[in-house]
């Protein structure tokens, strides 16, 4: 799987076109990820572009447990399902968030655009609940990562692009 748009099909050994395709949008970590992205610009003192004004997140670990769980969710004829933690997050809120965590300041570019590529889960936390690691400790964990200077994959997102180019 690569970039945030990633799409995944699941199959089970079982009569043909069972399974879920499993649609993953923005999954992070310490060292990767729209979080990672946005606190090492505020870390850095460099401008964050608020374009693409909002996003979901999830924690790859929480990715990773849905996956497993999807082989139990299969559905005749196979269906999408929307993965991502719940929440539309900003990303004005979000750089603000790291520079308040930091306490540096933030420098923000552009304007929020009226669309942004967000992501439905309801199906998903009705099947599985609510992500185990919700969004304030996502964010608490990268910050800490972040002000350690602690190593990163050095594979930006690119989730400000809003052409479709990564």
């Amino acid at each position: 799987m690569r970039g945030p748009r990633a799409h995944v099909r699941v199959l089970l050994a079982a009569p043909r076109h069972t399974g879920r395709l499993f649609r993953l949008s923005y999954a992070i970590d310490l060292r990767y990820g729209v979080l990672a992205d946005v606190a090492l610009k505020v870390w850095r003192g460099e401008p964050v572009d608020v374009t693409m004004g909002h996003v979901n997140v999830i924690w790859q670990g929480d990715a990773n447990a849905q996956a497993l769980r999807c082989l139990a969710a299969a559905t005749v004829p196979t269906s999408p399902l929307n993965v991502s933690g719940p929440e539309t997050t900003s990303i004005r809120w979000l750089a603000e968030e790291f520079a308040r965590q930091f306490d540096k300041p933030v420098t923000i570019n552009g304007q929020e655009a009226p669309t942004a590529w967000l992501m439905n889960t309801g199906e998903a936390e009705r099947l599985f609940g609510y992500p185990r690691v919700p969004l304030a400790q996502q964010i608490r964990w990268v910050a800490d990562w972040i002000s350690r200077e602690q190593r990163q994959y050095g594979k930006p997102t690119k989730f400000e692009s809003r052409d479709g180019k990564y």
